[in-house]
């Protein structure tokens, strides 16, 4: 990325490169460390959080939380390199450029992968429910975490180091695909047997208002949960198989040319995970809720 979220050179084209200041990356990167930063105080704090659920909400958090980290620190370069302190093209600069991007695809890659976790254990949850603890223990947990880990540190290595060679990107698209659409499929399913039940419920005596209430907010959560995921997802899978389909054409290089708002749009969705995956659990409200109280009082180790 040479320190910055800079799309491939446009060719034979006449879209110009659309340009997102340094400063909307810094307040997207700020909200997103804040929040995820909580989120993992959380977990770690709250023994009654302590679930399969949550662990993976906590890994996705964690992972937001380091990308945050690494992409704070490269608009920190940035700076010193307009500022003229440091080469944008020196080894050092470079080798150090190369480890951030590694980190920084690690992150988005385990991003990923703990979303179709976390919609893996919701199906879980709706639709086994009277298996879900036989099936989800704490021990296969560690085990799922521990391979998204050490899976998206090697990819993360993998992708930088050898993106331009042509097995490698074909890989790495034909993954985010399968998993994207793996995610899609899991939701919509949710969706339509989350609205068959609710349905079902709604036309019993006497349930009506309540269960169908119930029904329409499980309904819009799902949707929300589609729609989100989409839009801030479909445009950077877009773009990477752009670069193996079409490198040369003329209207693929103007949609390659919108590469920074496709960074954004993937950037902002670590701004939104705590709100539709954390900020609606009422148990950690309530731990945030501990956790400020604890900095206003300056007794924090006896707040939770």
């Amino acid at each position: 990325m040479n320190f910055n979220t800079e799309a491939p050179s446009t060719k034979h084209t006449d879209c110009a490169e659309v340009q997102v200041p340094m400063e909307v990356f810094m307040a997207i990167t700020m909200a997103s460390l804040s929040e995820n930063i909580l989120v993992v105080l959380a977990v770690i704090k709250n023994k009654n959080l302590h679930s399969p659920m949550y662990c993976f909400i906590c890994s996705l958090a964690a992972f937001n939380t380091i990308s945050g980290l690494f992409k704070t620190l490269e608009n920190i370069m940035l700076l010193f390199i307009d500022a003229g302190q440091l080469n944008s093209t020196g080894n050092f600069e470079l080798k150090i450029d190369d480890i951030m991007d590694s980190l920084l695809c690690m992150c988005f890659l385990g991003s990923f992968f703990s979303i179709l976790a976390i919609a893996v254990d919701r199906y879980i949850t709706i639709f086994h429910a009277l298996r879900y603890h036989t099936l989800m223990t704490m021990r296969r947990v560690v085990v799922i975490l521990s391979t998204i880990w050490v899976m998206c540190g090697i990819c993360g290595v993998l992708m930088i180091g050898f993106f331009q060679k042509a097995m490698v990107m074909i890989f790495f698209v034909v993954l985010f695909f399968i998993a994207l659409l793996f995610i899609l499929l899991l939701y919509v399913h949710m969706f339509l047997l989350a609205r068959h039940h609710a349905n079902r419920i709604a036309s019993m005596p006497g349930a009506r208002s309540r269960h169908s209430r119930s029904g329409m907010r499980g309904a819009l959560t799902l949707t929300i949960l589609i729609g989100v995921f989409l839009v801030c997802w479909a445009p950077f899978n877009l773009h990477l198989l752009i670069i193996m389909i079409c490198p040369e054409n003329p209207y693929c290089e103007c949609y390659r040319s919108l590469f920074q708002l496709h960074v954004v749009l993937l950037a902002s969705h670590a701004v939104i995970d705590p709100a539709i995956y954390a900020f609606r659990s009422a148990e950690l409200r309530n731990t945030f809720k501990k956790m400020f109280l604890c900095l206003g009082s300056g007794i924090c180790k006896e707040c939770i």
